[in-house]
């Protein structure tokens, strides 16, 4: 089974960072993607980043430029920096793994709050 523990989520003013980490653990864990997901009070959960095995990213357009995916494939983490918050970037974070036999896995959540 796999586990993901998330962290980093905070209180922040608008124009400020936060960067997001989620660590990864189960036996015979073996990662296709890593990514994270939010979800605004209200709103739908919607993609944030993603990154592939390969290191291929893809983002949210209301995040490109402001946001950076990385991974650490020797400790299964993968991480978001976040720069240049807003307000509208508030919401819990949601850390997202798919497996290489296309099992997907979800974290907890961490709560990100932008202050304006």
């Amino acid at each position: 089974q796999v586990q993901l523990a998330e962290s980093g989520g905070d209180l922040v003013q608008a124009g400020g960072s936060l960067r997001l980490s989620c660590a990864a653990s189960g036996k015979g864990l073996s990662i296709n993607t890593m990514g994270w997901y939010r979800q605004a009070p209200g709103k739908q959960r919607e993609l944030v980043a993603f990154i592939t095995g390969f290191g291929t990213t893809n983002y949210a357009d209301s995040v490109k430029g402001r946001f950076t995916i990385s991974r650490d494939n020797t400790k299964n983490t993968v991480f978001l920096q976040m720069n240049s918050l807003k307000s509208e970037d508030t919401g819990v974070y949601y850390c997202y793994l798919r497996t290489q036999d296309g099992v997907s896995n979800w974290g907890k959540g961490t709560l990100v709050t932008v202050s304006s």
